[in-house]
């Protein structure tokens, strides 16, 4: 296997096209088929699925292009650093459960960096795709929760997919809503006051499972239950119809406003804020820092402060 091998795979990957990707590289088609097959004889797989509308990738094949990824990003870094001197600029990607602090220490961290030396990428994204970001190299982090409902199912896709989850903090269940809700003034609310208000959460899209919800108590009977796909339209639903949803607790004004509180939840359910990340890699020193970021915005929220 060499990296001109590589090189070639995840061009391939990119157009979809074997004709596409020759051209792109400058090299004749039958060349580049020739070493697609060569590759995949190697491995011991079919990287691509070939058809008349096209290629597309195996199963497998999609795990072996983000490894392939990853290969080529240490290379090129190799390559500018101790090669060629080029001004080649490092990246790093994160993805998230929607959580405010995760983008604020992401903000944070930008600021810290600059743009000059990285290349940055967020994703705010479904459960499902911050595991599978990961899993594929698409992001070094994902940031997202376990309780003890959800645990036993996602530490065996996280085992599957050679992830490993590690905790950052534990904390209650707060109920987020628009400040001026009939029961934002309350110290507590239960469920049973909640009844008449439309409880929101965020679509899954095909794999909306209790499980990978992002919201704890996935599984209550709400009477009320509305699904939004981001985060700007859940919080003009939480304005318009007096909406809800459950949170960490952790605000960021920054980035949402001073329109929305959040109040804590009759119950002694926890929840376990953690990051994933692939089993077989150090975390880069930004990944580190990003790390660093989160764990002092949920300090500085929990040290004598519930909001």
């Amino acid at each position: 296997m060499t990296l001109m091998q590589l090189k070639y795979a995840i061009t391939v990957a990119g157009e979809h096209s074997l004709n596409d990707a020759a051209k792109k590289l400058y090299i004749a088609q039958p060349s580049l088929s020739s070493a697609i097959h060569s590759l995949e004889k190697e491995i011991g797989f079919d990287i691509f699925i070939r058809s008349k509308n096209g290629i597309t990738l195996t199963t497998a094949g999609a795990e072996f292009i983000g490894y392939a990824k990853s290969v080529m990003e240490q290379y090129d870094i190799l390559d500018a650093k101790y090669l060629s001197h080029a001004n080649f600029k490092k990246h790093f990607s994160v993805s998230m459960q929607h959580y405010t602090f995760a983008v604020n220490a992401f903000v944070e961290l930008v600021k810290q960096y600059g743009m000059d030396e990285y290349e940055f990428e967020v994703h705010e994204t479904k459960t499902h795709e911050v595991i599978e970001n990961v899993k594929n190299h698409k992001s070094e982090i994902g940031i997202l929760y376990m309780n003890n409902y959800n645990k036993g199912v996602l530490k065996k896709i996280f085992s599957e997919s050679g992830l490993q989850f590690v905790p950052l903090f534990e904390c209650g269940v707060y109920v987020y809503m628009w400040k001026y809700h009939p029961l934002a003034d309350n110290n507590e609310i239960s469920l049973e006051d909640l009844e008449e208000y439309p409880c929101l959460g965020f679509a899954q899209g095909e794999h909306n499972s209790f499980y990978f919800a992002e919201e704890v108590l996935s599984t209550y009977q709400y009477k009320r239950f509305i699904r939004a796909n981001d985060r700007a339209t859940m919080l003009n639903l939480m304005v318009g119809l007096n909406g809800f949803t459950l949170c960490s607790g952790i605000i960021c004004e920054d980035l949402n406003g001073k329109d929305y509180c959040a109040v804590k939840l009759q119950s002694d359910e926890k929840m376990t804020i953690g990051y994933i990340s692939r089993k077989e890699t150090v975390l880069s020193p930004i990944g580190k820092k990003y790390l660093q970021e989160i764990a002092k915005y949920q300090e500085e929220n929990y040290n004598g402060k519930k909001n």
